[in-house]
């Protein structure tokens, strides 16, 4: 902890991780004008770092470094000191970490640049300790030798920085020229195919990220190709992060990522983005191979997610972190003691026999619950145990546990509330309320959405980017825009309320508008409204989240279908064009566009139903057909027959689709036909 009483400028900002900070004596500017501005009139250089409040090496760092006055005092006097918190600023940190990947080859946080006054990158680094240590330089090493370098020539400096800047706009162009076609997706299957784990499932070596939308790509193949392989692939991945201490068997929800190979010891923050991406895939699990499973760990997250991470308003907190008490991991961990302490002798021993909860340990001396060696249904044979008494005894073990646990000191939650993790939350809710036809979920995405409507909009309509403690900032970027599309997209189909489709029209018209390069296509970053950097970027790599280009070409193609807009479909194509080289030259590095391209070479479907949604037979046909995984379809209610609600003027192929007979009827469209219209409700079910 600092001693620090006197608080500096970050004291006045909302942001979590720059509070943090607000008490250590380096002199921090937020970033903006005035920072740069002392710097250039008092020719010093820029420390820049960049984090976020839930990153362990961040914490490490502000103790070590931010906190001692020898760092600050060389801080001080040498540079401007700037802090960023990289979910507020994700312009910044894409930059400035395309630089420090240019310079040194790797990359991370917290995220250290040392610039210019005019914003030119010299110097490039991650964590770095007071002192050398762990063969790393330290801080006390590297300014006093940049300050000294910095006073005898800043002009050659400079130079450098330019060289810097030069390449990192090299770096940045996704617009690679190349041809893309459906071989894409063979190609991408093989290299998956390539890198999975047979015996531990994912992709590649450790650490593992729990990347779902490469799975929600297989899942796609299997459903085009019929591959056994790519759905055998997904659902061991599927199955081993869920038996995996990476999963929280106590209190629901995934952490960040697995530190090993067989996902068990987790760093153990976690992430809206992750958990929301996470549920939607197991929800198209569930829906691909009906494994109740899987519909089961979705439905555990959202638990994690409306009981924890949901503003009283509606909108949802971005994360939780990985330490509590100053260490890492301790809210999550146990000792067999202190679980037969809770549960008693006789469950305790059971219950640490099924969780792998031992003496030993499996992490720092304790036990991270996990099922990688068992299964319940194994455990509940071992045990000559019914498997659904098992299964009840466990849980309501795990009940026990849970209420217990809430008595520690819980890590911090960063309650800031960012409008793109927000969609894909709206996203996850939407397609679990259709697939296990639960309105409770689609009506938490619905206020979320109401949210977002009323904290997250200036008064032009112009989107922002955060909240936090009754302050809106921050011009949106492109994941902001394309993230809360794809949630109205997903939540107009779970609730056939029109106006969330407009809305998403609305957005949509809105992102072309200040984001799509009219020279090369695609979309930048951040807004031509928005501060504009040494260069504009376009983002395409599919990584811990789907890029923003990725999800607006999906978008793309389906609010095309959905207003016969040819602006529309003539944009997907020039987006799915734009980015050809990129993916071609590294298919499984862009699984959400993929998903994307599967759509694009089809078939795909359009579902109309009309009918009175207030009859059962309408609400038998909405059943029939949100349960189903239909991932190239589109799903249309057109409510009272021709007129409905307005629905056929926002989406014309509503128009003429009337209930016959006065019976619920179903228009199916596929390969640019219509077939018959049909009330026959066994025929809808055959639907592939």
């Amino acid at each position: 902890m600092t001693t620090n009483r006197n608080p500096n400028r970050l004291a006045k900002e909302k942001s979590p991780y720059l509070l943090q900070h607000a008490y250590n004596p380096v002199d921090w500017y937020p970033w903006g004008e005035e920072a740069f501005q002392k710097a250039k009139k008092e020719n010093k250089p820029i420390f820049l770092s960049i984090g976020y409040s839930t990153c362990h090496w961040c914490h490490v760092m502000e103790r070590e470094s931010f906190e001692n006055e020898e760092v600050a005092e060389l801080l001080n006097r040498d540079f401007i000191s700037i802090k960023v918190d990289r979910e507020e600023r994700p312009d910044v940190d894409h930059l400035y970490m395309t630089v420090c990947q240019a310079m040194t080859g790797h990359g991370g946080w917290p995220l250290t640049i040392i610039m210019t006054p005019d914003k030119k990158p010299f110097f490039a680094g991650t964590y770095f300790p007071k002192g050398r240590k762990f063969g790393r330089p330290g801080l006390m090493d590297i300014l006093p030798q940049i300050a000294k370098k910095w006073k005898e020539d800043h002009t050659r400096i400079a130079e450098i920085g330019q060289q810097v800047i030069d390449e990192t706009q090299k770096r940045m162009l996704a617009n690679l020229e190349g041809e893309i076609s459906e071989e894409t997706l063979h190609r991408a299957f093989q290299m998956y195919e390539n890198m999975f784990d047979p015996q531990y499932g994912g992709f590649g070596d450790a650490p593992k990220f729990p990347t779902s939308h490469n799975i929600s790509f297989l899942l796609r193949y299997y459903k085009r190709t019929g591959k056994e392989k790519a759905l055998q692939m997904a659902e061991k991945t599927l199955d081993a992060m869920y038996r995996g201490g990476m999963y929280d068997h106590i209190g629901f929800g995934f952490a960040r990522y697995s530190t090993d190979e067989k996902w068990l010891v987790p760093h153990f923050e976690k992430m809206l983005y992750d958990n929301a991406l996470l549920a939607m895939t197991y929800i198209e699990a569930f829906q691909l191979t009906q494994k109740r499973r899987y519909a089961d760990v979705a439905e555990q997250i959202f638990t994690y997610v409306l009981r924890d991470m949901t503003d009283p308003e509606g909108g949802f907190y971005s994360a939780e972190d990985a330490d509590s008490e100053g260490e890492e991991g301790k809210f999550y961990v146990w000792t067999p003691d202190e679980v037969k302490r809770v549960l008693g002798q006789d469950e305790g021993e059971l219950f640490c026999q099924a969780y792998d909860i031992t003496e030993r340990g499996n992490f720092e001396g304790r036990s991270i619950p996990n099922l990688i060696d068992a299964s319940i249904e194994s455990f509940a044979r071992w045990k000559g145990m019914e498997p659904e008494r098992a299964k009840a005894m466990l849980e309501a073990c795990r009940r026990k546990l849970f209420e217990y646990r809430e008595k520690r000191i819980h890590p911090h939650k960063d309650d800031k509330i960012l409008t793109s993790w927000n969609g894909l939350m709206i996203m996850a809710l939407s397609k679990a309320a259709k697939a296990l036809q639960k309105p409770e979920y689609a009506e938490a995405a619905a206020r979320a959405v109401r949210f977002i409507r009323s904290r997250l909009r200036r008064e032009d309509g112009r989107l922002l980017a955060r909240y936090r403690d009754g302050e809106a900032a921050f011009p949106a970027y492109l994941d902001d825009y394309a993230f809360l599309v794809w949630g109205l997209i997903e939540l107009y189909e779970a609730t056939f309320d029109i106006n969330h489709l407009k809305f998403a029209l609305e957005l949509n018209d809105d992102m072309i508008r200040l984001f799509w390069d009219k020279d090369k296509g695609g979309f930048f970053f951040y807004g031509e409204d928005a501060e504009q950097l040494f260069t504009r970027p376009k983002e395409i790599y599919d990584g811990a989240m789907p890029s923003g280009n990725s999800v607006a070409a999906l978008n793309l193609l389906k609010l095309a279908k959905y207003s016969y807009n040819a602006g529309l479909s003539q944009k997907a194509d020039e987006q799915l064009k734009a980015f050809a080289g990129a993916v071609e030259r590294y298919p499984s590095g862009h699984a959400l566009f993929l998903m994307a391209l599967d759509y694009a070479y089809g078939p795909t479907k359009e579902i109309v139903i009309a009918g009175d949604p207030a009859n059962e037979d309408t609400q038998a046909m909405i059943r029939t057909v949100q349960q189903k995984f239909l991932p190239n379809a589109i799903i249309i209610l057109n409510p009272m027959g021709a007129t409905g609600d307005g629905v056929s003027q926002t989406i014309p192929l509503a128009q003429d689709k009337i209930a016959l007979g006065g019976r619920a009827t179903a228009y199916i469209c596929e390969h640019f036909s219509c077939q018959s219209p049909t009330d026959d409700l066994e025929e809808l079910a055959r639907l592939e």
